[in-house]
């Protein structure tokens, strides 16, 4: 990062907390766009967004950062996580992570975040069942519309619990992490 992009950096977070917000991401894009990702526990509304963007645009000015247009917005359901309050705040939310090398042949994960001892943090890993391919077990196989289908079986908790694979977790520092999202939840 530039000694420049650091210091609008660092005034930018430094009005924000004055205001109640965070600074989650900062991006320069091309011709001259600043982007300004925000967000604050209760969330991020058009409103915030906006008196954010109006108080942005006067210090920058007043600060003399050349820049043509200036975007604001909420991180989104997707959120980045990058600095270690950003892990100890969603602790317990699920995640997807990629690494920066390697583990077991993979290097992208998802599970619910933990925290851990000696400063560093876990993610118990969701296993999801493979998708079958086309042609694999999937809608349109074998049988057509006459074939009888199994009727589902029903499990208990405790049957379901017992036949559950066993949760594996995987621990690492921030070091290790090339960019960690938090798994968008929709509720409808």
């Amino acid at each position: 990062m530039s000694a420049q992009m650091t210091s609008v950096q660092a005034i930018i977070e430094r009005t924000l907390a004055g205001m109640g917000y965070e600074l989650v991401d900062l991006e320069w894009a091309q011709n001259g766009l600043l982007r300004v990702y925000i967000d604050a526990p209760a969330g991020i509304t058009l409103e915030d967004c906006e008196a954010v963007s109006r108080q942005l645009s006067h210090l920058l000015t007043v600060e003399d950062v050349d820049y043509a247009r200036l975007e604001v917005s909420s991180p989104g359901l997707d959120r980045p996580l990058k600095k270690a309050a950003d892990f100890v705040r969603f602790t317990g939310a699920e995640v997807a992570i990629k690494l920066r090398r390697p583990f077991e042949g993979r290097r992208n994960f998802e599970g619910v975040l933990t925290i851990e001892p000696d400063e560093r943090f876990g993610l118990e890993l969701i296993e999801r069942p493979p998708v079958p391919a086309p042609g694999k077990g999937g809608k349109g196989t074998k049988g057509g519309a006459g074939a009888k289908r199994a009727a589902p079986k029903v499990k208990t908790t405790a049957a379901a619990a017992a036949e559950a694979p066993p949760t594996r977790k995987l621990v690492f520092s921030l070091d290790e992490i090339e960019r960690a999202r938090l798994v968008p939840m929709l509720k409808f």
